[in-house]
């Protein structure tokens, strides 16, 4: 009797020793890997194991968050090599762009002091994978800070240049209460804001007779800010464009990469044709910024001076800026990619808009 106890217990203990990962094949392991996706999660598991670390690096779907940001002080913002697009920022655009610390933390050049700090770009995160089909990087934050109350978000698509891309903005965006209003958001005019301000307002043409600029929109800023806006999403989106390079250099395997932030303000998209094209013809670099160069545009502007959104959500000066090269032909799915930019409720106010008079204007390339 006290025979089969003990070998009873000796095949309790067997079992609890047992890994049961070890019974599981690497396919099944890769698909509990691929759901996981968080590039840390999967940097955890490379230290459990000798299998778990060869599997890892395999996955196709990687989220990278970079959480982690370092103040203008301990980046190259005070080193001879700053960034034109940080300083362009941080000097000219006041209180309605902000200093682009996500990126700031990615261009800047390694500096003694921060030695003492574990901070590593994405590039470095992702150097020991070799299978990623599907990437998408998250920063912390926009990077144009606007002041409270104040509406802007961008969808853009590249391949070696920009080939679209959807502006959604307002003056003030206020929920369940639509008399509370906030003030205008001031902006400083640098000389790139100016003159593209100037050649945009000079171009301004017509469209139907539904929704058309008040008189006032022309004389107290309201136009002229709205480009301001339109031009600092477009440095935006080139300036994370130009910094994708090393990666998709890196990993030729990918087919879809993501490049957004965590307050949604900003997604840069590219897809599988898009990257391919990348490879194929190298970016521009704009010759006074470390950014892609934006080419010659054709935009179109839609103007609605109140929106009530599903929700209890309100706009008011609501603005939705299309913008496609100039020699690049109008795509199937154009209207399409413009109503699909942003999820509820904004959305409906791009449907919204999309009826609405447009306004035909161009710019130089910058």
């Amino acid at each position: 009797m006290r025979l089969g106890m003990d070998q009873t217990d000796a095949e309790d203990c067997s079992c609890e020793a047992m890994d049961h990962f070890d019974l599981l094949p690497d396919s099944i392991l890769l698909l509990i890997f691929n759901q996981l996706g968080d590039v840390k999660a999967l940097g955890r598991c490379c230290a459990v194991s000798k299998r778990f670390h060869g599997l890892a690096p395999q996955v196709n779907d990687v989220l990278v968050k970079v959480d982690c940001v370092i103040s203008g002080e301990e980046t190259s913002l005070n080193a001879k090599g700053k960034s034109f697009l940080s300083c362009f920022m941080r000097l000219f655009l006041g209180n309605i762009v902000k200093p682009l610390q996500a990126l700031q933390h990615w261009m800047a050049p390694k500096k003694s002091t921060l030695t003492q700090i574990s901070h590593h770009s994405p590039r470095e995160v992702l150097k020991n994978f070799n299978a990623i089909t599907r990437l998408r990087i998250e920063l912390p934050a926009g990077e144009l800070g606007v002041e409270k109350g104040v509406l802007l978000k961008w969808k853009a698509e590249f391949g070696s240049t920009l080939e679209r891309c959807t502006i959604l903005g307002a003056a003030s965006c206020v929920k369940k209460e639509r008399d509370q209003r906030h003030g205008k958001t001031r902006a400083g005019s640098p000389n790139l804001l100016r003159e593209r301000t100037e050649e945009a307002l000079q171009s301004i043409g017509g469209g139907d007779d539904n929704g058309s600029l008040p008189e006032s929109f022309y004389t107290d800023g309201g136009l002229k800010l709205r480009v301001v806006w339109t031009i600092s999403s477009l440095i935006a989106a080139s300036a994370r464009h130009f910094l994708l390079r090393q990666i998709i250099s890196d990993h030729p395997s990918l087919e879809t990469l993501i490049l957004t932030d965590s307050d949604g303000q900003g997604v840069l998209c590219m897809s599988k044709s898009q990257l391919r094209e990348f490879c194929e013809k190298p970016c521009a670099a704009s010759p006074c910024s470390s950014r892609t160069q934006v080419p010659a545009l054709s935009m179109r502007l839609c103007y609605a001076p109140y929106l009530e959104l599903p929700g209890g959500t309100s706009l008011e000066g609501a603005t939705l800026v299309t913008i496609k090269p100039v020699d690049q032909p109008t795509c199937k799915d154009a209207d399409q990619f413009v109503a699909e930019a942003f999820e509820e409720p904004y959305r409906s106010a791009v449907g919204n808009l999309m009826k609405r008079k447009t306004y035909l204007l161009e710019m130089n390339s910058f």
